[in-house]
């Protein structure tokens, strides 16, 4: 990691730390909730060595970019034109874009808006949902989960923030960055959802004390309100996104999905990125699930960065 060059550089209005390395076709590698750039750690220097120029962004809103106040700051629209700025920076006109979690949102969107910009897109655990034409994404999961679902106590601004100031930041992380549940994450009736996840008192293999405390140090630094922000825009997201109601997304895609992820079994989200309606949605899709769970880029990292090249190599060849 002591070879990645950091820089922060001037798009859509912002300001956006990015970590980079390797020479070659661009590929753009986005994080999701609560994570930074690090959590590419593993990819990043697999992706460069097999000759591609890989640039990790933290996300508006997290680690050393900036964190504007408004939840309105934070659709899939100014995530998209992050991007966009970021291509421009770069002077490139198409990229291989990777993303996790909301990562993948955000690669969803921009494959979406600007098929043009994107030779390739990798999105991990989170599929391409089609909009719903009369329930906003929040009534949804309340209807769904149930007003214990984070996504739900994350609306209202201040109460999330207020849950997780009770704890210190490397608790935090364990209790989410080390979640092995695989039903859906739902806190019981009057308990916070920061307070229902447990903290392993044993870490697996896969990260270490020092990896779990580059993370508690930035989000020390930065808080969570700019993370909280993006679901605070999804009722927002729904009403920009109207005009591409049944939109497809062309752009050749694999998907990759562990199989103890969170609400994969339970939520349905098996049957669907197996099913017809989401192929339908993304015809050029190639989908392939692991055994793993949510950040299965950190937990099955060499798997997971062997589908990524082959996927990329594949569409170079082509």
């Amino acid at each position: 990691m002591n070879e990645v060059n950091h820089q922060r550089i001037k798009t859509n209005g912002i300001w956006m730390h990015i970590a980079e390395l390797g020479k070659g076709p661009l590929v753009l590698l986005l994080h999701g909730f609560p994570e930074i750039w690090y959590s590419w750690r593993h990819q990043i220097t697999y992706l460069a060595n097999h000759g591609y120029h890989v640039v990790a962004p933290d996300m508006r809103g997290y680690g050393d970019s900036d964190s504007p106040l408004s939840p309105k700051s934070y659709t899939v629209v100014h995530l998209v034109g992050d991007l966009i700025g970021l291509l421009d920076h770069f002077g490139q006109q198409q990229a291989f874009v990777v993303g996790t979690d909301w990562g993948a949102i955000a690669g969803w969107y921009l494959s979406l808006f600007r098929p043009d910009r994107v030779k390739g897109l990798v999105t991990l655990n989170v599929p391409y949902f089609p909009r719903s034409p009369n329930t906003k994404p929040i009534e949804s999961v309340r209807q769904m989960l149930g007003e214990g679902s984070h996504v739900f106590q994350f609306q209202e601004p201040g109460r999330a923030e207020w849950s997780f100031a009770r704890y210190d930041y490397l608790t935090v992380m364990k209790k989410f960055l080390l979640l092995n549940r695989t039903e859906n994450l739902v806190a019981p009736p009057g308990m916070e959802i920061i307070d229902y996840l447990e903290t392993p008192s044993l870490l697996p293999s896969w990260i270490t004390e020092e990896d779990l405390q580059v993370y508690a140090d930035k989000f020390l630094e930065s808080g969570f309100t700019g993370p909280f922000n993006y679901y605070r825009a999804m009722d927002l997201n729904w009403e920009y996104l109207a005009p591409w109601q049944g939109s497809k997304i062309t752009v050749p895609t694999m998907f990759i999905a562990g199989d103890k992820d969170i609400g994969f079994e339970t939520l349905g989200t098996k049957d669907y990125v197996e099913g017809d309606v989401f192929k339908s949605l993304v015809p050029n899709l190639e989908v392939v699930i692991l055994d793993g769970h949510h950040f299965i880029h950190q937990e099955k990292a060499q798997e997971v960065s062997h589908e990524i090249l082959s996927f990329l190599s594949k569409i170079s060849v082509d």
